[in-house]
């Protein structure tokens, strides 16, 4: 048996559960946050037969594509203000970050 960790955007969230629910897994969605752009992530786990992995894989690459998006930056804190000029940067986002991890035990109460 495999945990699968996803951690992907909330905006791809919502597609990603449902394309799951439609191989037929299951899963369990947590809230979190990025460190990064400090926005909304969502954690999603996932307990399957070792056979299944793939699929599962299959599905969330096919579900949470990178794009590219123009972010605006925070001003710097503590530093000089007047000098600071907040241009749009373009960064990558969406996509997947996914974590396969080995399960000793499974039980349901």
């Amino acid at each position: 048996m495999k945990m699968i960790i996803v951690v992907v955007q909330d905006s791809d969230s919502t597609k990603l559960i449902n394309a799951l629910v439609e191989e037929g897994f299951r899963s369990t969605k947590l809230s979190s946050s990025g460190g990064f752009l400090k926005s909304g992530n969502t954690t999603i786990m996932i307990g399957t037969e070792d056979h299944r992995v793939e699929l599962a894989l299959e599905v969330i690459k096919d579900t949470c594509q990178n794009r590219r998006q123009l972010i605006s930056p925070v001003s710097p804190m503590g530093g000089n203000a007047d000098s600071y000029i907040p241009y749009p940067v373009e960064v990558e986002v969406g996509g997947a970050t996914v974590f396969v991890l080995p399960v000793e035990g499974f039980h349901q109460f």
